[in-house]
């Protein structure tokens, strides 16, 4: 399985980076989850995601769906 950098940079350049939900680990939400959706990714980085309010580790990443199709599972 690719990693999940290159997975969401080939989705950037080949299909909908819109389309994509993901769910990532957030100490003190409810359930320690929270869901990003792609159209707020600002930038692929080497080793986290950056969103206009905040930077994701890659490690948190649990889950990634593509429309309704899980794409990426821990």
């Amino acid at each position: 399985m690719p990693n999940i950098k290159d997975l969401l940079n080939k989705i950037k350049w080949t299909k909908d980076l819109e389309k994509v939900k993901i769910w990532y680990l957030h100490r003190g939400a409810p359930n320690d989850t929270k869901i990003l959706s792609g159209a707020d990714i600002k930038k692929i980085n080497r080793s986290s995601l950056e969103t206009e309010t905040s930077n994701i580790p890659y490690h948190r990443i649990f889950k990634i769906f593509y429309g309704d199709k899980i794409i990426f599972k821990r």
